[in-house]
């Protein structure tokens, strides 16, 4: 195999992980999921006096603006019944810091997603097209390695690996809050854990399904010997 198609075989394998990960992670930032997360029976209720509904209002919002367009005009200017904003300055800052990651990595997300298209008219173009699939059952084989890993970290210390998580992408203690704040009445630390899990359960589930198409796949070109 010539060296620039290994190159970008073991590329696609190495970046695919990624790829599936932020794809569980669009899903979860959908209004679908604090629909079904606050329904669940045992989630803790805010003691601060958030109702059901307040929770669901506010939390949709909150992930409307970390995929939209919007300035930080779209958060500061909303107001609860008593009239106080629903952020203070401290978790408005917080919020952009969120979007200005989530934002990049959805835009390097894209970015995959068109390259992972012309390699694959590449491989078909040029007669590589069982060593792309095979990339694809490897990248899911790495995709699931990694999120056991982190499924580990999170049973065995949640706080620890959510902690390490924030140090990692913000600065200093900026992503701290009081309990008393709306970002952790709407979004308290159970949630996260339920995050981290149903990332990993959809980027497991797309992972096997790679694996499954690109063994598929792979069989059909060798039967057909169209390789």
């Amino acid at each position: 195999m010539k060296l620039w198609i290994r190159f970008l075989l073991i590329f696609f394998t190495i970046t695919f992980p990624f790829f599936l990960i932020m794809t569980s992670i669009r899903v979860v930032l959908t209004p679908i999921f604090p629909e079904i997360e606050y329904r669940i029976p045992d989630f803790p209720d805010d003691p601060f006096g958030f109702t059901f509904t307040d929770r669901l209002t506010w939390s949709k919002v909150s992930i409307d603006y970390l995929v939209n367009d919007s300035g930080i005009d779209f958060l500061a200017s909303r107001k609860l019944p008593s009239g106080t904003p629903l952020f203070n300055q401290r978790e408005l800052s917080h919020m952009l810091d969120v979007k200005n990651l989530t934002q990049t990595a959805l835009k390097i997300w894209l970015i995959l997603s068109i390259l992972y298209i012309a390699l694959f008219f590449l491989a078909w173009k040029v007669k590589f097209l069982i060593g792309f699939y095979k990339s694809v059952i490897n990248g899911g084989w790495l995709t699931i390695g990694l999120i056991i890993l982190i499924l580990i970290g999170v049973f065995v210390s949640f706080e620890t690996l959510f902690t390490d998580f924030h140090r990692i992408f913000f600065t200093g203690d900026s992503w701290l809050f009081y309990t008393s704040d709306s970002l952790i009445r709407l979004f308290p630390e159970r949630l996260w854990q339920d995050v981290f899990f149903a990332i990993g359960g959809i980027s497991v589930l797309l992972s096997i399904g790679a694996i499954f198409l690109g063994r598929k796949m792979s069989k059909s070109l060798k039967h057909d010997n169209s390789f």
